[in-house]
């Protein structure tokens, strides 16, 4: 028996240890002080805008600033009991980045459901 799984796969098992939020819940989480935390790259970023107060962090770059003990830590990685929502463009890479947070200790760490498109289609806040 192999051990290898196909992306969706991955992707369902990851999902199913998440508490992904839907993009209203995510404005709520906001505002009680959760992080979002907006991982797509900066083309998308520019077309589209960015969620207010989010921060912005490049997948590549993600878990070195979100880690609480890590050197390279945003001055926002203030502590493994930190709720933190990440955002991608449609809500896929956005799952497997949070299971990554959960794995250093971020047990708060979930996803948008439907990521910024989802955000923006609800007609939440958006700069430019």
């Amino acid at each position: 028996m192999s051990d290898r799984v196909g992306i969706d796969e991955l992707l369902e098992r990851v999902r199913a240890d998440l508490d992904r939020v839907e993009p209203r819940e995510a404005l709520a989480a906001a505002a009680a002080g959760a992080l979002l935390v907006d991982i797509r790259y900066a083309a998308l970023r520019d077309r589209d805008g960015l969620i207010p107060g989010s921060l912005v962090v490049e997948r590549n770059e993600l878990e070195w600033r979100l880690d609480p003990q890590g050197s390279h830590r945003a001055a926002e990685a203030t502590g493994h009991d930190l709720r933190v929502v990440v955002i991608c463009n449609e809500g896929y890479a956005s799952s497997l980045a949070a299971a990554s947070l959960r794995q250093l200790g971020l047990h708060r760490a979930t996803d948008l459901v439907g990521g910024f498109q989802a955000w923006k289609a609800e007609g939440l806040p958006v700069s430019r």
